[in-house]
């Protein structure tokens, strides 16, 4: 029965999510019951092609990502693929009318990595919009439920957000993309000579990026707010934790957040959210 497959495809989603990130997984679930599936199925997407572009290193990426993209769009287009993670995917592409466009933008930015880039200020901000703001909108069309309008005046918020956490994760990562996969993300800076000035630029930045993402935050359904706004305290702390250390330092270590102090960073937001005090 095709049921089976398709609880099948949710749960190597859930999976994938759980397996890649603990933060988003408990994000997650704290949505309501009916978008849990949904946004599983656009982070098990978004992990399997982050993979390929940044860890299959004895495989022929361009042909793994080239054929990626192609099964993406055939599953969308039939409403079926053998690859659970797409089938997931693409139910959830096609119950909420996800616009094709966001997951081309997404695939560009995929494309980018293949290959060292001089990131200039418009590169930058091209790949950030494909790597992290269209996955927020992706989302967006979920909690919006098809409401075109609360789409639209949600959707500045989202891209906010989505751009905060991935220029966290790019200071968070900063070690292993500049050493392991010689990539560097900001545009004008050397990271040979990475200096606590341009590290405080960055982190200016992501604070106006955080602090107009909260405001979108507060108007979402209550179905999602609850989640949304976990997600946002993890990466929160996080950035708080990097910014504390000097510019030297992240580019020896990666900065993480324990399960303990998550769990407990949990119950706070959850009490913070029902009292209305975000």
């Amino acid at each position: 029965m095709k049921e089976i497959f398709d609880q099948l495809s949710a749960d190597c989603s859930r999976l994938t999510t759980k397996k890649y990130s603990t933060s988003f997984s408990l994000g997650i679930y704290f949505l309501g019951k009916e978008l849990r599936l949904p946004i599983h199925a656009i982070y098990g997407f978004v992990r399997l092609a982050d993979e390929i572009v940044d860890s299959f290193h004895h495989f022929d990426k361009k042909f793994l990502l080239d054929k990626f993209k192609h099964d993406t769009f055939e599953a969308i287009d039939l409403g079926i693929s053998l690859n659970p993670i797409l089938n997931s995917f693409q139910r959830t592409i096609n119950q909420y009318q996800v616009d094709h466009e966001l997951i081309n933008c997404f695939f560009k930015s995929m494309e980018m990595d293949l290959s060292d880039q001089q990131y200039t200020p418009e590169l930058y901000n091209e790949y950030i919009l494909g790597s992290a703001e269209v996955v927020g909108l992706m989302c967006l069309k979920v909690f919006a439920n098809g409401d075109p309008a609360e789409y639209e005046r949600l959707k500045p918020y989202a891209m906010k957000l989505g751009s905060a956490f991935q220029k966290v994760n790019f200071l968070r990562d900063v070690k292993a993309d500049h050493q392991g996969l010689n990539r560097t993300y900001f545009p004008n800076v050397n990271l040979a000579v990475f200096c606590d000035r341009q590290k405080k630029e960055i982190e200016d930045e992501i604070e106006q990026e955080f602090a107009y993402a909260l405001k979108g935050i507060k108007m979402l359904p209550a179905a999602s707010k609850n989640g949304v706004y976990l997600s946002y305290v993890y990466y929160r702390k996080l950035f708080v934790k990097i910014k504390r250390l000097s510019a030297e330092k992240i580019m020896t270590e990666r900065i993480r957040i324990s399960n303990t102090r998550k769990v407990g960073l949990m119950f706070d937001s959850l009490i913070r959210n029902k009292l209305n005090a975000i």
